[in-house]
């Protein structure tokens, strides 16, 4: 019988683990954002007390761009991922790939290059002082036209700048409607050129937005994917292709999606097969941590040691991270 009681934190913290769903517009403090709104002299949208108390999906993306904007230098965005990093360092992270969506940052906008290397900067210090490292998954948002999809697969293949790993799609799939056939061509021409291809899907949408996913985008990777549940034959596919869900629990309760963790289907995609990792998707806005979900889940699932190794091992497996940073992290997580 394994054992399920309850892990102290500090045992979840030391689980070699990686994080392969996250955004990096998910990660401003409110007093940041305080400070910056006043010296550019920009309303709050609510004071800073209740400034992440948001009224659904939509309320959220609002507000990301509203943040974002205020991001407007160099050292702004340098500063904002050395958080990141030293936030995963935190939470026992040894590694994450993190989702940077270009429409959100109006002061970069054909600017690309510069905030990759803004970023960059800000991940190459943390790197220096011990931090976990981290690459860029470059997002495209959900509204924006098939020339424009391409347009930004093109450049992040010309670029073909060391700290991005990626092409992703992310933004409110109820909203925009379906929309993988209108993206197809610019995954195309990014799997062509080597790049990983990570999708939101079946989160607003239902199991066929995680179809599209597949067959139209290629996606080596679904972020959320939980609403695939909702389809058996979807599920049984997710399993004979080992392709990984980036599931965040504690968002899909703030945001909706679920009622209660108790009606989450985290639990039942894992006992099905599927290639299952925990993630936190905007951890400061959602005030979530990568140990509290494991805590979270692990309390409530009933998960033993094996089970969260397991997980863990998903979530190393899972990553963009390269050869050796996986090996270091498989070699922890077999002493853990």
């Amino acid at each position: 019988m394994p054992n399920v009681q309850p892990l102290h934190v500090d045992r979840l913290r030391a689980l070699p683990k990686a994080e392969v769903h996250a955004h990096l517009e998910g990660c401003f403090e409110p007093g940041v954002l305080e400070q910056w709104a006043r010296q550019a002299r920009v309303p709050m949208p609510r004071p800073r007390e209740r400034l992440l108390e948001f009224a659904g999906l939509a309320d959220f993306l609002h507000f990301l761009d509203w943040a974002c904007g205020l991001a407007s230098t160099r050292e702004r965005l340098a500063e904002l991922s050395y958080g990141y990093s030293k936030r995963l360092a935190d939470g026992g992270v040894g590694y994450a790939d993190v989702i940077v969506n270009p429409t959100h940052w109006p002061a970069w906008h054909g600017r690309l290059a510069d905030m990759i290397d803004a970023f960059d900067a800000g991940l190459t210090a943390a790197e220096q002082d011990g931090l976990p490292p981290v690459s860029l998954c470059v997002s495209l948002l959900r509204t924006q036209s098939s020339d424009a999809a391409a347009e930004l697969a093109d450049t992040l293949v010309a670029l073909r700048h060391p700290r991005v790993v990626a092409l992703s799609i992310d933004g409110n799939e109820a909203a925009a409607g379906r929309t993988g056939p209108r993206f197809a061509e610019a995954f195309r021409r990014a799997g062509a050129a080597g790049l990983r291809r990570t999708v939101h899907a079946g989160e607003s949408s239902g199991p066929e937005g995680v179809r599209d996913a597949i067959e139209l985008l290629g996606a080596d990777r679904i972020d959320h994917g939980v609403r695939a549940i909702e389809d058996p034959e979807l599920v049984a596919l997710l399993v004979d292709r080992r392709i990984p869900l980036g599931v965040c629990p504690t968002s899909n309760l703030a945001l909706g999606v679920y009622a209660s963790i108790e009606e989450h289907p985290i639990d039942r995609l894992r006992r099905a097969g599927a290639v299952v990792s925990i993630n936190t998707d905007d951890p400061v806005l959602l005030g979530a941590s990568l140990v509290g979900e494991y805590a979270l889940c692990s309390k409530v699932f009933g998960w033993s040691e094996d089970d969260l190794r397991a997980l863990a091992r998903n979530s190393i497996d899972a990553s963009f991270a390269s050869a050796d940073v996986k090996e270091r992290l498989s070699l922890a997580l077999a002493r853990w």
